[in-house]
């Protein structure tokens, strides 16, 4: 029987990264980008909102019709039957309708909810070739690693680690995140001056990449930090003196933080 079903047809999910996998360069990151959109629970959410949203407005449609109709009949301009048929169809409609409803409801609910908990949206990685690029490929590692992390740790069932200190450590990340992609800009807006200036002008842009990798990379290092202080934080579970741990990480990566920002500016 296996025999003659022949070979298993794809999904467009395995045939878009088996394309993906084949491509290289920006035309590979571009590819990436979007599945990586359309895989986003958000944009899941969001398709599923607007399907439910679509059939909302037909069943609203289809009551007004059989609303009509039964007015119609109710007044003599139709049979009885049409409006015993009307009413029988308002009703399932109706039905159908109030479902729809609890189904919208649902989903919002859930996008509020991810909301508070997902990762933020990032911007594209640096292009291939920038000096940036290393860091920021390390750098989004680590915020995919340190959200899980820090939405265990967040779970009474799991730690007993205080809700403050977890919502501490997590405004912490997204603010030193931010300043670590303020230096990896400026770093690609001073690569692109120093291939664009004549080649006697080049050395002082050429330090000036250098010494802002050397900033992106103590940034980045200061952020995996953290990560590590919330893995050993988790691997102590319900350990209450590890909160420590997590602390001083926060307090030393927002540090860094404030100075990479005083530095960019």
């Amino acid at each position: 029987m296996s025999s003659r079903m022949g070979p298993r047809r794809k999904t467009a999910g395995e045939i878009a990264q088996i394309v993906s996998g084949q491509l290289q360069g920006p035309v590979a990151d571009q590819v990436r980008r979007r599945i990586a959109a359309w895989s986003d629970p958000r944009a899941k959410l969001e398709r599923r909102h607007r399907r439910a949203s679509r059939t909302m407005t037909l069943w609203i449609i289809i009551m007004a019709v059989f609303g009509v109709l039964g007015v119609f009949a109710l007044t003599g301009g139709l049979a009885v039957g049409v409006g015993i048929a009307a009413a029988i169809g308002l009703s399932v409609t109706g039905v159908l309708a109030i479902r729809t409803g609890g189904k919208i409801r649902g989903i919002t609910a859930a996008k509020q909810r991810l909301e508070l908990t997902a990762a933020p949206a990032r911007p594209p990685l640096p292009q291939r070739g920038s000096a940036a690029r290393p860091p920021m490929e390390r750098l989004e590692d680590a915020e995919e690693t340190l959200h899980e992390l820090l939405r265990q740790l967040d779970s009474h069932t799991i730690t007993s680690m205080p809700t403050e200190s977890v919502d501490q450590a997590r405004v912490t990340s997204f603010e030193a995140a931010e300043a670590i992609r303020a230096v990896s800009a400026q770093l690609q807006a001073v690569e692109r001056a120093r291939d664009m200036a004549p080649p006697l002008e080049r050395g002082p842009l050429v330090e000036g990449v250098r010494r802002l990798r050397e900033q992106l990379d103590e940034g980045v290092d200061g952020y995996c930090g953290l990560v590590a202080a919330a893995g050993r934080a988790l691997a102590a579970s319900t350990a209450v003196n590890h909160r420590h741990v997590l602390t001083e990480a926060t307090d030393h990566l927002a540090g860094l933080a404030s100075a990479l920002r005083d530095l960019s500016r």
